[in-house]
C-alpha cells in the first residue's frame, strides 16, 4: 500500500447540517509523549472537532496547548497515538506512509511559520514547485505571486528577501497548489497591518472558492474574521463556536 493514491484510501465524505461535505474530521483524538523521565505527556486530549468546505476556522490558544499538534496531525505530517482522523475523506489514521505523502500531495496545503521556502530557488520557483507537486494545470506562479503583492520580486532568492516576503512566498506557494484544505501556522505573523490584511482577504476567498481554511495563530484579532473560533487548553478543546461579538469584516481589524 506504500504506492497507494488517495483514492484508493478508505473515503468516507459527511455531510454537515448545511450539506456541504465535512473536509475535517477528528474524533476523539489523542496525542501523547513519554519525557525522559517516563512521564507521559498529552499534547492533544480526546479531541473532537469537524470542519466543513468553504469554512474559515481560527483555532486560539496559548503556547503548550496542543495547537501546532492539531495542525500537523489534520495535514497528516504526524499520526495521532488514539482517535480516528479523516481529511478530506482519507481516514489517515490506517493510511501507509505512502498514502499519507499522497494525501499531503493532493489534499492539503500548508503554510508553514517558518516558511520552508528552497533556498537555491527564485520565489517564482519555489511557487512553482508547490503548483508542479500538486499536479496543477491552469495555474501561474506569476499569477499567484502578483495577488500576493510579489510582482516584483519573483526573481529573487528567499535570501534576498525580507522575512515579510518570504512569509508571502510561502502563502503563494499554498495558494498556488488548489488543494481543497489550506493549514496556516500563524499567516500573518512577519507581516505589517496592512499585508496581513490583505492576506487575510485572500485566505477569506479560498473559502468562497469552496476550499476550507484552517488558521492557528495567537492573534484575537484575527479570529474576529472567522466563521468559527475553536479554542485549545491543555490539548482540549475548550470553546468552539462564532466570534464572540459576531463575524467582523476584515477591513475592521486593528493590531
Amino acid at each position: 500500500m506504500d504506492n497507494a493514491k488517495p483514492d484508493q484510501i478508505e473515503r468516507q465524505v459527511p455531510d454537515g447540517a448545511d450539506g456541504r461535505p465535512v473536509l475535517i474530521e477528528l474524533t476523539g483524538v489523542t496525542k501523547a509523549y513519554r519525557t525522559s523521565a517516563g512521564l507521559e505527556v498529552r499534547a492533544l486530549d480526546g479531541v473532537n472537532l469537524s470542519v466543513r468546505d468553504g469554512e474559515f476556522a481560527v483555532v486560539l490558544g496559548p503556547s503548550g496547548s496542543g495547537k501546532t499538534t492539531l495542525l500537523n496531525i489534520t495535514g497528516a505530517l504526524d499520526v495521532p497515538t488514539g482517535g480516528r482522523v479523516v481529511v478530506a475523506g482519507h481516514d489517515i489514521t490506517r493510511a501507509s506512509r505512502g498514502s499519507l505523502f499522497e494525501i499531503r500531495r493532493r489534499t492539503v496545503s500548508f503554510i508553514f511559520q517558518s516558511f520552508n521556502l528552497f533556498p537555491a530557488l527564485t520565489a517564482r520557483e519555489n511557487v512553482q514547485f508547490g503548483i508542479d507537486a500538486a499536479g496543477r494545470t491552469g495555474a501561474t506562479a506569476h499569477d499567484v505571486l502578483e495577488s500576493v503583492g510579489l510582482g516584483d520580486r519573483m526573481d529573487q532568492f528567499p535570501h534576498q528577501l525580507s522575512g515579510g516576503e518570504q512569509q508571502r512566498v510561502a502563502i503563494a506557494r499554498a495558494l498556488a497548489t488548489g488543494n481543497p484544505l489550506l493549514l496556516a501556522d500563524e499567516p500573518t505573523g512577519e507581516l505589517d497591518f496592512h499585508t496581513g490584511v490583505r492576506i487575510l482577504e485572500l485566505l477569506q476567498r479560498q473559502c468562497t472558492e469552496g476550499r476550507a481554511v484552517l488558521v492557528v495563530t495567537h492573534n484575537r484579532e484575527i479570529a474576529r474574521t472567522a466563521d468559527r473560533v475553536i479554542e485549545l487548553s491543555g490539548g482540549r478543546v475548550v470553546s468552539d463556536g462564532p466570534p464572540a461579538g459576531g463575524k467582523v469584516d476584515v477591513n475592521e481589524l486593528y493590531w
